[in-house]
């Protein structure tokens, strides 16, 4: 099969490699009809995830169709479609129990990373059980992909961690698309204000249209003075990092009010600086987290209902030929304006 190969940092290659196979009977083998880029990926490509080693597959997001399933698969058989989480569960150890799919002992995010993904024409899924979604004939397979990581995403590690409520103050520092899932899902809880906070105007401009109350570009004005004017110098409730790099972290302590949240999104590879000197008694509570997908079942339902078109965040589609491509256009957003790119296999 033709796969997205990972060789060290700035190194990917389209190759051919052998098709999975079952290796454990909670296994399943994926026929992947859709999959896409995420910004971890490129996080990956920098040399920020030192987990992912050369020789890997990349990806952990996608729709596909299963051709194959071990002894012990119960709820899925060849011929279904379904979603594949980026979180692979195995729903027994401590972690899962408690719902922390993300810390799973033997699961978590390993596709893509220390598991060979979904950026190819076939997948294993491991705990397909408990790690594959059955998904609403309705529902068509790009927008499902959405719901693979950036929705869940968004919505858990931004909008649940960051307590967002109702008339409350939010802004979100990053229009990628982990930042505009966050702001489609903290409109379930109706904040008084959202502010989208991103150089890229084109970016900003789609924020408009998904429901942000106010933007700003950090390199057209100050954006903590533009907040703190907006929020009668309080700050916001909740601040949102949707980036991973020190600035936009460091911008959200300076917007973050009194009795707020920093609710981190965002993968780092550098360290960032804590202002305690000027936040130790501010009151403020600074949550990280992995997201655990745990509510994903919950994003399906509102998707299918109408309530929610994650398919929105759709700006580009290429051929798994033309994977390099599909880098080369996310990896460049501020110029091809890219937010989510769809990748499509041949049949």
């Amino acid at each position: 099969m033709k796969a997205l190969v990972f060789h060290g940092p700035k190194q990917i290659t389209l190759e051919d490699r052998p098709t999975p196979e079952i290796l454990a009977p909670t296994d399943a083998i994926v026929r992947i009809r859709k999959t896409t880029i995420c910004g971890t990926d490129l996080h990956i490509l920098k040399g920020d995830v030192p987990t992912v080693t050369p020789g890997r597959i990349l990806g952990h997001e996608g729709v596909g169709e299963v051709v194959q399933t071990g002894g012990a698969v119960t709820s899925f058989k060849a011929g279904d479609r379904v979603l594949i989480s980026c979180i692979s569960s195995c729903g027994k150890c401590p972690a899962c129990r408690k719902g922390m799919y993300s810390h799973c002992a033997v699961g978590g995010w390993i596709l893509g990373n220390r598991i060979d993904g979904t950026q190819a024409e076939y997948v294993r899924a491991p705990y397909a059980d408990t790690s594959l979604y059955h998904v609403p004939a309705s529902v068509d397979d790009d927008t499902l992909v959405m719901l693979s990581d950036i929705l869940p995403t968004g919505f858990e590690c931004g909008v649940l961690n960051g307590k967002v409520q109702p008339g409350s103050s939010v802004a979100i520092v990053g229009a990628g698309p982990i930042g505009l899932a966050a702001l489609l899902t903290a409109q379930f809880f109706s904040p008084a204000q959202v502010i989208v906070i991103d150089p890229d105007i084109a970016r900003l401009e789609v924020a408009l249209r998904l429901g942000a109350t106010a933007i700003v570009s950090p390199e057209k004005e100050d954006a903590a003075a533009f907040v703190n004017s907006l929020t009668g110098g309080q700050g916001v409730d909740t601040a949102i990092e949707a980036v991973g790099v020190p600035a936009t972290f460091e911008l959200c302590e300076a917007i973050v009010a009194a009795g707020g949240t920093i609710a981190n999104v965002g993968v780092h590879g550098r360290k960032v600086d804590l202002h305690l000197e000027s936040l130790w008694d501010r009151n403020i509570s600074i949550t990280t987290r992995l997201v655990d997908t745990a509510a994903t079942p919950m994003l399906l339902k509102t998707v299918e209902s109408g309530r929610l078109a994650p398919g929105v965040l759709i700006t580009h589609h290429f051929s798994l030929a033309d994977i390099l491509e599909a880098y080369r256009t996310f990896g460049d957003a501020a110029n091809t304006h890219a937010l989510k790119v769809i990748i499509t296999p041949k049949a």
